[in-house]
């Protein structure tokens, strides 16, 4: 009967020890951290900002010449035959829709220029953290900067391996929130 129960009780210790041996590993990183430290992210941002700049001042002008087609109109709208005021007005409204047109082409220009310069930063991220899970045995990694998680295990921050694998230096910065990134701003919204 001892002999029995020693039996037992060995087939349950390495019942127990290879269940615990096969537990997943866990991880979680920042990544609104990592791209904020990512090489390319400063140039992409000057870029995207530039190009953003560009639509603007393109839309100011447009906006400027809209403005002193209305002035030049209400200024002499009295002298106009009602055949002229016509002819006028509809001037006004197709420069108007002109107007609203380019605010809607440039919203989507700088988004895709956006979504060009960033996806390679995002891409190399995304792919550096596969690496770093792949080569440390991680089973799952989770992503801290969305906040969903309300109760978590205890698990390994793999940031600094991350950035190892990047080649990256410099100290984890504490992220900007994407609204007040001059960058992250589009041409004026319609109203």
């Amino acid at each position: 009967m001892k002999k029995i129960f020693l039996i037992a009780f060995a087939l349950t210790t390495l019942f127990c020890s290879n269940s615990f041996a096969q537990m997943p590993k866990f991880g979680h990183i920042n990544s609104s951290e990592l791209v904020q430290i990512m090489p390319g992210l400063k140039d992409a941002e000057t870029q995207l900002e530039a190009f953003r700049k560009s639509m603007l001042d393109q839309f100011n002008t447009m906006q400027e010449d809209l403005q002193k087609m209305q002035q030049d109109y209400a200024a002499r709208e009295k002298t106009f035959a009602d055949a002229i005021k016509e002819i006028k007005q509809k001037e006004m409204q197709q420069k108007y829709q002109l107007l609203q047109d380019f605010q809607q082409t440039a919203e989507e220009k700088v988004a895709a220029k956006k979504e060009e310069l960033y996806n390679p930063i995002l891409k190399k991220a995304d792919a550096a953290i596969k690496e770093v899970a792949k080569k440390n045995g991680y089973a799952y990694i989770f992503d801290t900067s969305m906040g969903s998680f309300l109760y978590a295990q205890e698990s390994d921050n793999i940031m600094e391996l991350v950035k190892k694998e990047l080649n990256i230096t410099a100290p984890t910065a504490t992220p900007a929130p994407a609204s007040n990134s001059p960058a992250m701003q589009a041409i004026p919204k319609k109203n």
